[in-house]
């Protein structure tokens, strides 16, 4: 079984430890029974939200800019829809340039739930994004439904939404349907959508780390072999 990046072990390790990753029987909006759950809202501490965010840089860094094949980034700016994205963007940003020099002056923005009517006004929050190159990044893909809503925010400010990046891809399919979220959403917007880990790296990684017991790794198993997606 091949070994995953340091930095997806650390997160991963990370998230065990703050109990944003846990092992047991969860239920989900969809009535399935899953044997794991991930809540990107639970690394509020401080060294939590460092492997978090790079986790996140890096895998940016391997998709994105990394690919471009000059010192041109391929976006302008970092995205983070409201409310979870807020803090996800602003830590990530900061981690990117830590990351690589070329980073160090790119910028970040976020929306407001409801457009502000006085002082600047507007529902967009720090970087610009008319006529920009806009890398949305956020925590999970559920339905889709609020990854569109950016989307269609970032358009309507003039922006180029260029790519999305999540910190997780749980691989299974959305109810009534062959295919994920993520996949979906893939063929809809023609666009790279990335996840800092997927189901596979976390079996990987609860396995290499000898975290998980035998009937966690084989209720895990179990799942992917029942909802796994096609895409």
């Amino acid at each position: 079984m091949a070994s995953i990046p340091q930095y997806k072990t650390d997160f991963i390790s990370a998230a065990l430890d703050g109990r944003c990753l846990r092992l047991g029987e969860f239920t989900l909006k969809s009535g399935r029974i899953s044997p794991y759950f991930f809540n990107a809202g639970d690394f509020y501490r401080a060294d939590l939200l460092s492997a978090l965010a790079f986790a996140y840089a890096h895998t940016i860094h391997e998709s994105f800019a990394s690919s471009s094949g000059s010192s041109d980034l391929p976006f302008d700016v970092i995205f983070g829809p409201a409310y979870k994205g807020i803090p996800l963007a602003t830590a990530t940003t900061f981690a990117l340039a830590q990351v690589d020099a070329r980073y160090k002056k790119l910028e970040y923005s976020f929306d407001r739930k409801e457009a502000k009517d006085h002082g600047e006004g507007g529902s967009i929050v720090g970087a610009p994004l008319k006529g920009r190159r806009v890398l949305i990044i956020d925590d999970v893909v559920s339905a889709g439904t609020a990854k569109r809503e950016a989307v269609a925010k970032i358009q309507a400010e003039g922006g180029t939404v260029v790519g999305i990046v999540v910190a997780l891809d749980r691989q299974e399919t959305l109810p009534d349907s062959t295919g994920s979220a993520i996949g979906l959403l893939r063929q809809e917007f023609g666009i790279p959508i990335v996840a800092v880990l997927k189901l596979d790296d976390i079996f990987r990684g609860l396995k290499q780390s000898g975290v998980a017991t035998e009937d966690d790794l084989k209720r895990i198993e179990e799942y992917r072999a029942k909802y796994g997606a096609s895409d």
